[in-house]
């Protein structure tokens, strides 16, 4: 007589339904992309070290701890890093559905800079202090801007008609009107970036852009006439032409002119890490941000500034590939506005450290010192990640 363990039919199909969901979840992860986390896990460490050794010796001679910058940093690197996770397992086709909200949400965020909660640092009110936390929702904005002008060219069906393009400005130009009141024209620029570059992906027709384009030169003259562009801001548009001038050190080219010196300074090899004078004695103003790249330059030279360069490359490079593999449209925008992004800042960034761009406060992604903005730049990670592994 057979007495061996006979399972139920229904235990058996639950088991088999289980073990199906699971291969079906666990699926995706085998295409996980690993040279983009690497590369951007080590852009993060090269930023913490030139974030140390920008601050040691001024927070050296404040008698607090060289490591204050670094251990907030590392604390945004671990936050970020999970939202990377999250973002990355939740299918990517979902964060269309609430891309409205996140819209929203940073929206009101920006609106609670401007309100007596935020909080100013060096003439720019952009931040809201959570306990020991300081919250930049501009960096947000980059995101929520991004997803929701993707889902409304995604719905449009790759044939964007006015309608379709006047409510993407509006979602545009209403972050663009409150950053820019904050002030801070830089991140202003990456939103109509942004736009200009998911139009041209979603097949928004020529002579809308043509259209849009003479609108705005149109806004900038007036703003520059009307003064709605602040003295400081105008000067650091214009100081990089005359950054050679004996007087720029009482002008807004000294940062300019600092980090020129400091960037050639720095030669083929670099001065060693810890030995950049220039960045590490405050020459050059906010070395640990704005100019991170000057200490790279300074303390590593052409080859340290050159594999910087580098794995930022990289990081394109896989962008564009995921953005041309991509399932559908909007998986296709959001990645090559990801890209956009990355591509605007380093240009920005790195130019204005050697004086071929004007200084207007845009950080290097992953190296800058600022926890929300690694924090968004790892959740771009996670979407980048997220269609390519759902890019079958």
């Amino acid at each position: 007589m057979d007495v061996g363990y006979r399972q139920d039919p229904d235990q058996r199909r639950a088991r088999e339904h289980v073990q199906s969901r699971w291969m079906e979840a666990y699926e995706p992860v085998r295409h996980l992309d690993p040279v983009l986390v690497l590369t951007a896990l080590a852009l993060t460490v090269i930023g913490l070290v030139a974030i140390y050794s920008a601050k040691l010796v001024a927070l050296t001679s404040q008698g607090l701890p060289p490591s204050l910058y670094v251990s907030r940093q590392l604390l945004a690197l671990g936050i970020g890093v999970v939202v990377m996770v999250v973002v990355a397992v939740v299918d990517y086709r979902h964060v269309r559905i609430y891309a409205p909200a996140v819209y929203l949400v940073s929206i009101l965020l920006l609106g609670v800079v401007l309100s007596p909660a935020g909080t100013a640092f060096g003439g720019a009110q952009r931040w809201i202090v959570l306990g020991g936390f300081q919250l930049q929702p501009s960096e947000l904005a980059k995101l929520a801007v991004l997803i929701t002008v993707a889902a409304i060219l995604h719905e449009a069906n790759r044939r964007p008609g006015p309608g379709v393009v006047l409510g993407a400005l509006v979602v545009t130009l209403i972050p663009t009107a409150l950053v820019f009141l904050q002030p801070d024209f830089g991140t202003s620029i990456v939103f109509v970036w942004t736009t200009a570059v998911l139009f041209l992906l979603g097949g928004v027709q020529a002579r809308y852009l043509a259209g849009l384009a003479i609108a705005g030169a149109v806004a900038v003259i007036v703003a520059l006439q009307t003064e709605v562009i602040q003295a400081y801001q105008v000067s650091r548009l214009t100081a990089f032409l005359n950054a050679g001038d004996a007087s720029a050190a009482q002008t807004a080219a000294f940062q300019t002119r600092q980090s020129l010196i400091a960037v050639g300074s720095g030669q083929f090899a670099g001065k060693g890490l810890f030995e950049g004078t220039q960045t590490s004695l405050s020459y050059v103003p906010e070395n640990h941000t704005d100019f991170i790249f000057t200490v790279i330059a300074e303390e590593f030279g052409f080859l340290g500034s050159s594999v910087v360069l580098g794995l930022l490359l990289v990081l394109v490079w896989r962008g564009l590939r995921i953005a041309i593999l991509a399932k559908d449209s909007f998986g296709m925008l959001v990645a090559g506005g990801i890209v956009a992004i990355l591509t605007l800042q380093v240009f920005v960034n790195v130019g204005m450290t050697i004086g071929i761009m004007p200084v207007t406060g845009l950080p290097l992604p992953f190296i800058s010192y600022g926890g929300t903005s690694l924090i968004v730049w790892f959740a771009m990670i996670g979407l980048l990640l997220n269609i390519h592994m759902r890019r079958f």
